[in-house]
This record gives C-alpha cells, sequence and structure tokens, in this order.
C-alpha cells in the first residue's frame, strides 16, 4: 500500500485535556480520513492554575485505558500509538508506558514572583510576561524561551514540539522582529541541542487551523539548519477537533520542499518510516 503524510496523525488533543472532541471521536475521523497510524498526545499533568481543565489529571489512568481500547478496536485496520505531550513544566516525568513523546515548551517561570506565564495564551498575557519578567525586553523574553526549549530538545523527544511557539501570537511581527539577529541566534542555539538521530522536528500546522498564522512551524530558516544538520521531519496537525487531523498537510508538505526535504517521516508501531512528500 502506498504511503502519504496524511497516513500519519500523532500530535492530537480530545476533551480529556484541551481538545473538543472525545478520543472516540478522534480516532474516527483520523481513520476517516486515511490515517493509518494515529497517535493520542494528551497535554501531561502540570500544577499551574491556568492550566487546570486543560491537561492530563495528576493520574492519568482513564486516558491510557481509553487509548489501549480504541487500540484494540481499530486493530488490523489503523495502529493506535499512546503517545503524551510532556509540557517542560510537568512535575511528572515523561511515563514509561508512552509509545512516543513530544516535548514542547508552553509556560515560562518566573523564579523571583513563583509565577507561570503561558506564551500562547494571547497577547496581553505575554506582553505582561515580557514587561514583568523580563523588563519590557520582548527578545529577552525570546531567549528566555529559547533556553528552555534547548533543555527539552536535551532530553531527546521522539518529537520536539512547535519548536518556535513564541512566534504564534506575533502575526505581522506585533510583538518582535522576527529577523532580528538575537531572535534568530537564540532559535538556531535551541535547535542544536536537539539531536537528529533521535528526535523528529515537526512541521505543525495547528496554528493555522485555529487561525493565528498563515504558515506552520517551524519558520524556514530552521527548518533548512535542521536539514543541514541531518535532522528528518514529522507532519503533525496538532489537531485539538475531529475536523482537523490532518489539517494543512499539503501547506506543510510545500514547506518541507521549500526547505529541501523530499520525504517526512511517519510514526508507526514498528518506528520511523520514511514517505514521499
Amino acid at each position: 500500500m502506498s504511503r502519504t503524510p496524511e497516513c500519519c496523525s500523532v500530535h492530537t488533543h480530545s476533551a480529556l485535556c484541551d481538545g473538543k472532541g472525545t478520543l472516540a471521536e478522534m480516532a474516527a475521523a483520523a481513520f476517516g480520513a486515511g490515517v493509518r497510524f494515529f497517535g493520542a498526545s494528551g497535554h501531561s499533568h502540570t500544577e499551574i492554575p491556568h492550566d487546570a481543565g486543560n491537561v492530563l489529571p495528576a493520574d492519568p489512568a482513564e486516558y491510557r485505558a481509553q487509548v489501549l481500547a480504541l487500540r484494540a478496536e481499530y486493530a488490523g485496520r489503523m495502529t493506535v500509538l499512546l503517545g503524551i505531550e510532556q509540557d517542560s513544566q510537568s512535575p511528572q516525568p515523561v511515563p514509561d508506558w508512552a509509545d512516543y513523546w513530544i516535548g514542547s515548551v508552553h509556560n515560562l517561570y518566573d523564579p523571583r514572583t513563583g509565577n507561570y506565564h503561558g506564551i500562547d495564551w494571547e497577547r496581553e498575557k505575554l506582553a505582561a510576561c515580557r514587561d514583568g519578567q523580563f523588563g519590557g525586553d520582548m527578545l529577552a523574553l525570546t531567549e528566555g524561551y529559547y533556553r528552555d526549549v534547548a533543555a527539552m530538545a536535551e532530553r531527546s523527544p521522539t518529537i520536539l514540539g512547535h519548536i518556535d511557539l513564541v512566534t504564534k501570537l506575533n502575526r505581522g511581527n506585533a510583538l518582535f522582529d522576527e529577523d532580528a539577529p538575537r531572535y534568530r541566534a537564540a532559535a538556531l542555539g535551541a535547535l542544536h541541542h536537539a539531536d537528529p538521530d533521535r528526535t523528529l522536528l515537526e512541521i505543525n500546522t495547528g496554528a493555522v487551523s485555529r487561525g493565528y498564522r498563515d504558515a506552520p512551524y517551524p519558520a524556514l530558516f530552521l527548518l533548512r539548519e535542521w536539514r543541514s544538520m541531518g535532522g528528518q521531519v514529522i507532519l503533525t496537525a496538532d489537531a485539538h477537533s475531529p475536523e482537523t487531523v490532518i489539517f494543512g498537510y499539503r501547506q506543510a508538505a510545500e514547506l518541507a520542499k521549500a526547505a529541501g526535504y523530499q520525504e517526512s517521516v511517519l510514526l508507526t508501531d514498528r518506528g520511523w518510516e520514511p514517505c514521499p512528500l
């Protein structure tokens, strides 16, 4: 059977964290869209107040049970993988039952105040983080963000999640110049902490489907550098609703081609498999 990037959708969220569909609805939508390798990747638990209701509970037993039930239900028709999106601020380690994990930074911690700042919630909150934690210097905020990304990359996640998430609310360079040398140096520095033999870089369309961005993450300069490092990419939808399980994959593939890629990777129960773009 020929394989296309749409055969794989492994960055997905359900109503058990911040998604809008049940796990069963997400799996059914994926199967109907032709996905053959579906992965649930619920947000790992944090103790951050603003994360309440948007992450998995401290005991993810119900999440695990539901995913394993779907694996049995779709056996022989669609491979169901049990994953997790591990937040940099999660106090719990990556669970040993996870088939794969996505390493992501969603929050910055201010040790002076004990406060957490979500970097992808809304522009006003990001500006408040800039002013309260970084003295009004937005480029310093991005440097702080990428320090946390570098630390996550060093943990060798299966997939490094939306590496430049800090640009989500920056449409039109509203908060900072994405061509600024300080910004690019911080982003590239973080990327170089990732091991291309152990980690995939995702081309993530989630912010496009939700109307925040016009192009997938990451920026082209990061993809080109990753390719020069010998790194491989995986297309993901970061789907938070059933109708977006393979959203924008063609656009993501074109971005990969612009960076010089001719194939992406499918994440399967047998490991990484190449897939022509």
